[in-house]
């Protein structure tokens, strides 16, 4: 899907309309954020079931209940953060796009990652909350305040 809104949001500002590629932006990300919220709210309410279809030990299960709410908010985020990003490119702000990925992931995901998987001993779900809150999350905030403050008319 990003790739379609990514040319989506080229074509509107190629064509020298501002306003149909904010629009194009503004619907391409809600439609992202409506359907993460559906799949999360389908991880949260239906937790049990989803890894009974893929397991019956107790081991894996009490895991997976573990790390069900890090895997509803990463499938969230994860629904909109490559649609801004396709925004980004087709926008033409490709060198942005990875400045800022490159630092939140390797700048700080990694690192609090690190920290909180290893020094305050929280295992896997420490590396997961570290990688989704220091990458994709401030990621995905950058990005939305990027896109938010944009002059389309100026980038046309």
């Amino acid at each position: 899907m990003a790739y379609t809104r990514r040319v989506r949001v080229a074509n509107e500002l190629g064509a020298g309309n501002g306003k149909g590629a904010k629009f194009a932006a503004i619907v391409s990300v809600s439609e992202s954020a409506v359907i993460g919220v559906f799949f999360l709210l389908i991880i949260m309410f239906f937790n049990n079931e989803l890894a009974l279809l893929f397991t019956s030990s107790q081991a894996v299960l009490q895991e997976y209940s573990k790390l069900s709410l890090l895997l509803a908010f990463t499938i969230l985020l994860n629904s909109v953060q490559p649609i801004l990003s396709g925004v980004a490119v087709g926008s033409g702000w490709q060198a942005h796009v990875a400045y800022i990925n490159l630092g939140c992931y390797y700048l700080l995901g990694l690192p609090l990652g690190v920290l909180m998987g290893g020094v305050f001993h929280q295992g896997i779900m420490g590396i997961w909350a570290g990688m989704i809150f220091g990458g994709t999350a401030i990621q995905t905030l950058i990005l939305v305040i990027i896109t938010m403050r944009c002059d389309w008319d100026k980038e046309v």
